[in-house]
């Protein structure tokens, strides 16, 4: 996978990559969206018109000149307009997303704004959102009413009425990090709704929640990597790519981490992208501290008393999936008796309060030996395992058997595995 270096990158290079993980990812279609690029020339790179959207290369990449000459094989979007407006009322925002992804255009047609503190990283990443009544798309009115909202700076996320969402940004992943982020909120709040009353956070308690995060991670510097570190380091990207790849995690959040020797292990960093994370980008962590000049993430000293606590784990991985958020965000009782494989792999997922994860370390961490797996509400869903694979596996299953229990939501109640078939898989799996 290609990483996003926005410092050395064309402009041409980072619409295409975006654009297509964009199209790739079920976030617009084949005609929908665009994407452009203010340089520092004053130039304005932006997706053609009427060009399949899963098929552009950066050759395809219309720039406008600042005299409004147009440079390219291909029209400029046909929503160029607007684009033109944000740069010209916001000289801070150098790139802008408009796209029609499913759970923005639904809060789009309902008239509504998505409540982002439904998870604590969300209202940081996505700030307050505006709202644009709709005008006709391509127009310059639709540029002007546009243009009207984001005066307000507070605003780098705006929905549009009946049309769907444009964001700006500092770049195009500080843009794109915003688009996704917001995307996957609407996503959760939606799969919510079918299964009870979604929760929001006040703003004291994610400052709470932020203050109980640890900042100070001693470090050490002897640091080596043999082999079968870089191994381990290589399959934890590949695992990585693998959850964006299928929705399962997000730019903007995601831990994995892999015991290497003993209690000793490698973990995500907190600044990269998901989608862009590289073997040098993982941390080594040796008895509780980090090498030198890397920051691990958050969720370090969890997973360290993890590893102490259950010898029987060798990979840990959080993250937040639409499906089981669904039930971080309701507080409801996530029941895997849904098929014999669901409750096989799983057994059982409780629920713990948001934040317990860093309030009583100890307690969560022991919470393990009796189960794979649990949801922190309002954050995140926790998977151990023996082998990484084994851990996404489970992640996968648990994320499906969510996704199958919002879906039979709209049915009828569910009608779970009975006490005595669960026995009988018991027995017949040597399930303890």
């Amino acid at each position: 996978m290609k990483q996003l270096d926005t410092t050395l990158m064309h402009p041409a290079e980072q619409i295409n990559i975006i654009i297509g993980r964009i199209y790739r990812s079920g976030m617009t279609t084949t005609s929908g969206g665009n994407i452009s690029i203010r340089d520092d020339n004053g130039d304005i790179w932006v997706t053609p018109s009427a060009i399949d959207k899963g098929t552009l290369t950066p050759k395809d990449i219309v720039c406008v000149k600042k005299d409004g000459t147009v440079v390219g094989p291909h029209k400029p979007s046909s929503e160029y307009p607007f684009h033109k407006a944000i740069y010209e009322t916001r000289p801070e925002i150098k790139a802008v997303i408009h796209a029609h992804p499913p759970g923005l255009v639904a809060f789009s047609i309902a008239r509504q704004i998505p409540n982002t503190n439904i998870i604590p990283q969300a209202k940081n990443i996505c700030g307050e959102i505006g709202y644009a009544k709709y005008a006709c798309p391509g127009s310059q009115q639709l540029g002007d009413v546009i243009a009207e909202v984001f005066k307000n700076e507070k605003y780098k996320a705006v929905i549009l009425e009946n049309h769907g969402v444009v964001l700006g940004g500092t770049d195009l992943m500080d843009a794109y990090e915003r688009f996704e982020t917001l995307e996957f909120c609407c996503r959760t709040l939606v799969n919510a709704g079918h299964i009870g009353k979604p929760k929001s956070l006040a703003d004291s308690q994610i400052a709470d929640f932020n203050s109980c995060i640890p900042h100070h991670i001693p470090h050490y510097m002897d640091v080596s990597y043999p082999s079968d570190e870089r191994a381990i380091r290589t399959e934890m990207c590949n695992v990585i790519h693998r959850s964006c790849n299928q929705g399962l995690m997000i730019s903007t959040y995601g831990t994995v981490s892999c015991r290497w020797r003993g209690n000793d292990f490698l973990i995500t960093t907190p600044n990269v992208p998901r989608w862009d994370i590289q073997p040098e980008d993982i941390v080594q962590v040796r008895d509780g501290m980090a090498e030198a000049g890397k920051t691990p993430s958050r969720s370090v000293a969890l997973h360290y008393r993890i590893y102490q606590e259950n010898p029987h784990i060798n990979s840990i991985i959080s993250t937040q999936s639409p499906h089981l958020m669904a039930f971080a965000v309701t507080g409801k009782k996530f029941d895997v008796r849904t098929i014999p494989e669901s409750w096989i792999f799983l057994q059982d997922m409780p629920n713990i309060p948001f934040g317990d994860h860093y309030k009583s370390v100890d307690k969560v961490a022991a919470m393990f030996a009796r189960h794979r797996a649990l949801i922190v509400e309002n954050d995140c869903v926790i998977v151990t395992g023996d082998r990484l694979m084994q851990t996404f596996d489970y992640l996968e299953v648990a994320e499906f058997s969510a996704n199958s229990l919002v879906m039979a939501s709209a049915i009828g109640p569910l009608c779970p595995i009975e006490d005595d078939e669960i026995e009988e898989l018991r027995v017949a799996f040597h399930v303890k």
